[in-house]
C-alpha cells in the first residue's frame, strides 16, 4: 500500500505539473495567432486607401476584405478602425460605425498589443496592430480575435490524453509494487515490517540477557551474530562479527568443535580458564548456531554447595554447643552464682565491657545503645571491626526508637555483608543529634557502590546477594530510604576516604525538647552503668524505672 500511494502520488504530481503550465501555454498560442493575422491584416496595402476614400458601411470594401480574413483564418472576428477608434468593420454589421468597447490607443500609438480580454463578442485572445499608409504614417488599427472556448477546448482535450498516460503509468507501478511486495512476503514468511520489528527486538533482549553463549554463523564460516555471553566465554570482541571464527581464535580443539570438525552433541571445550560445554547445530541456509555453556560456573556452584553443607553442619554443632550453655548458665542462675553467670555469658558471646561502655558512653538511648553492643558481637564472630565513631552522642529522648533502630540495623547488617570475608575489614558507626535531628552515618571499607549504581540500590529487591531460600533480599536500605522519607529526611550513599562506602541517613524532628539538667544526669549514670544494682557488666543496661516499649 505504501508502494501504491507512492506511485499515484508521483503520477498526481507529474500530471499536475504538466497541467499548470499548458493552460498558459496554449493562452500564449492563441495570443500569438491573433496578433500574425492581424499583422497580415494591416500589411494588406488596399486598406489604408479604402479608409481614405470610402465610408464605413455594412458592404464598404473593408468589411468585405476583414470578413474575408476571418473566413481564412478561422478568427472569431477581424474588426478594422480608423484613428477615432471607429469600427469600419465586425462580424455584427450593426457595430460599424461605433467606436470599440475596448481601448486603441496603445495600437494607435503604433504598438502591437496581445492580450486576453473581454470584448462585445465576449472572451477572447487579442492582437492588435497599427495600420499604416505607405508613408509609414499610422491611419488606423486592426484588432483580431480569437475565441477564448476554442483554448478551453484544447486544453480539455489535452486531459484525456494526458489521464490516459497517467493511468498506464500508474497502472506500470501498480503491478511493480505487487511484484516487489510478493517477494517481500516470500522473503519475510508473510510477517509484516512491525512483526520483524518486534522479533529483532524481542531476540536482542534474548541473545544479551541469556546467561548461555551464541554464536551464529553463516554458509561460508563468518561470525554473524555474537552474544555479549559469548563474547565473555570465547575472549571476544564485539568488532569480530563478520570475521571468520578460525581468524577470531586460535586454533585448537575450541575452533574444532565450533567450526564443526568434531562432531557431537555436548563436546567439551576449554577456552582459557573456562571449560565450556557447545552445541552446534546447522541451519537451513549452509550457516550453523553454537550454543555454549559454562561448566566451570557449575563446578563452582558445587564447591558453594559444598560449603553451604558444612556451614549446614557447624550450625549443627555449634546449636548443639549454645544448648550446653544455656543449659550452665541456667544452672549458674539457679546457685545464686551471679557474677559467674555474667563472667560465663561475658566469654561465651565474646563482648568486651570496654565495648559496652563505649557504646553506652555515647548513646544514652537503650534500644540504640543494646543494638550496637549485639551488632558488636556479631562482627567480631564475622571477623569485623566495628567501631563508635568520637562525634556519637545521642541524649535519651527519641521520638521514635524503633524507626532508628531498623535505621541503624539494616545500615550495619548491609556493611557486614560487604566487608565479611575481607582482610581487615572495618566498620564504624556513628549517632549524633543535631538539635531536634538524628544523623546516622555508617562507613566500611568494603567494595564501595559505584556511582552509577548509588541511586538504584534503595530500589526494593535490587541487591548483588543471592536470595535465601526462604525469603528475598533488596529489601533492608528501601526500608531504611522509606523511613527517612516517612520523617521528610533523605538517605544518600558516598565513598569513604581510602575505599569503601559511607551511608548517611537524616531524620528530622527525631528528637523531642531538650530533658533538665537534673533529669539528664540520673538517667545518664544509669544507663552508663554507674549504679551496681541496674548494670550488667560488659553489656548495655535499662535504666530503673524503663518503660516496655525500652523493654
Amino acid at each position: 500500500m505504501v508502494q501504491l500511494a507512492i506511485a499515484a502520488g508521483v503520477t498526481a504530481l507529474a500530471t499536475g505539473l504538466f497541467l499548470a503550465p499548458l493552460s498558459a501555454q496554449l493562452d500564449d498560442q492563441a495570443m500569438r495567432r491573433a496578433l500574425a493575422i492581424a499583422q497580415t491584416t494591416a500589411s494588406e496595402s488596399r486598406l489604408d486607401n479604402a479608409l481614405e476614400s470610402s465610408r464605413p458601411t455594412r458592404h464598404g470594401p473593408v468589411q468585405n476584405e476583414a470578413e474575408r480574413i476571418r473566413a481564412a483564418t478561422g478568427a472569431e472576428y477581424v474588426v478594422i478602425m480608423d484613428k477615432r477608434g471607429v469600427r469600419w468593420s465586425h462580424t455584427d454589421p450593426d457595430e460599424i460605425g461605433r467606436h470599440v468597447s475596448t481601448d486603441p490607443s496603445v495600437a494607435l500609438s503604433g504598438q502591437e498589443v496581445m492580450q486576453i480580454d473581454d470584448g462585445t463578442l465576449g472572451r477572447s485572445a487579442r492582437g492588435k496592430v497599427p495600420l499604416r499608409d505607405e508613408d509609414g504614417k499610422v491611419v488606423g488599427a486592426v484588432s483580431v480575435g480569437i475565441a477564448y472556448e476554442s483554448v478551453r477546448d484544447r486544453l480539455l482535450s489535452t486531459v484525456p490524453q494526458l489521464l490516459a498516460y497517467a493511468g498506464g503509468t500508474l497502472a506500470v507501478g501498480a503491478l511493480a509494487a505487487y511484484l516487489v511486495a510478493r517477494r517481500l512476503q516470500r522473503r519475510t514468511h508473510d510477517l509484516a515490517f512491525s512483526d520483524i520489528s518486534a522479533l529483532l527486538v524481542e531476540r536482542e533482549a534474548m541473545l544479551h540477557g541469556i546467561r548461555e553463549g551464541f554464536v551464529a554463523l553463516d554458509r561460508n564460516g563468518r561470525i554473524r551474530l555474537l552474544n555479549d555471553e559469548a563474547q565473555r566465554l570465547l575472549d571476544l570482541r564485539a568488532q569480530d562479527t563478520g570475521r571468520p571464527l578460525e581468524a577470531a581464535l586460535p586454533p585448537g580443539r575450541t575452533t574444532d568443535v565450533l567450526t564443526g570438525r568434531v562432531s557431537g552433541a555436548d563436546l567439551l571445550a576449554v577456552s582459557g580458564h573456562r571449560v565450556l560445554v557447545a552445541n552446534r547445530m546447522p541451519t537451513d541456509d549452509g550457516g550453523a548456531v553454537i550454543t555454549l555453556r559454562d561448566r566451570t560456573e557449575l563446578e563452582r556452584l558445587g564447591r558453594e554447595l559444598d560449603g553451604t553443607r558444612g556451614l549446614i553442619d557447624a550450625l549443627r554443632a555449634q546449636d548443639h554447643e549454645h544448648a550446653n550453655r544455656l543449659h550452665t548458665l541456667l544452672g549458674l542462675l539457679e546457685l545464686g552464682l551471679h557474677e559467674e553467670a555474667v563472667e560465663f555469658v561475658t566469654q561465651a558471646v565474646g563482648v568486651h565491657h570496654a565495648t559496652a561502655e563505649q557504646v553506652t558512653e555515647h548513646i544514652h538511648d537503650p534500644l540504640l545503645a543494646a543494638l550496637l553492643v549485639g551488632k558488636a558481637t556479631v562482627a567480631t564472630e564475622r571477623g569485623v571491626s566495628l567501631s563508635i565513631s568520637p562525634a556519637t552522642h545521642l541524649p535519651d529522648r527519641l521520638v521514635d526508637p524503633h524507626s532508628l533502630v531498623t535505621i541503624l540495623g539494616n545500615l550495619v547488617d548491609n556493611a557486614l555483608d560487604a566487608t565479611s570475608g575481607e582482610r581487615d575489614a572495618q566498620l564504624e558507626a556513628e549517632v549524633r543529634a543535631e538539635g531536634r535531628t538524628a544523623v546516622i552515618r555508617v562507613s566500611d571499607n568494603g567494595p564501595g557502590v559505584p556511582e552509577d549504581r548509588r541511586a538504584e540500590i534503595f530500589t526494593e529487591g535490587w541487591t548483588t546477594k543471592e536470595p535465601p531460600a526462604h525469603g528475598q533480599r533488596g529489601i533492608g536500605l528501601a526500608l531504611v530510604r522509606r523511613l527517612a522519607e516517612r520523617y521528610g529526611g533523605s538517605v544518600e550513599v558516598g565513598e569513604r576516604p581510602g575505599g569503601g562506602a559511607v551511608f548517611t541517613v537524616t531524620v528530622p524532628d527525631a528528637l523531642s525538647d531538650e530533658l533538665s539538667e537534673a533529669q539528664e544526669t540520673p538517667h545518664r549514670e544509669a544507663v552508663t552503668g554507674s549504679h551496681p544494682t541496674r548494670r550488667a557488666e560488659g553489656g548495655a543496661c535499662r535504666p530503673e524505672g524503663a518503660t516496655e516499649a525500652d523493654r
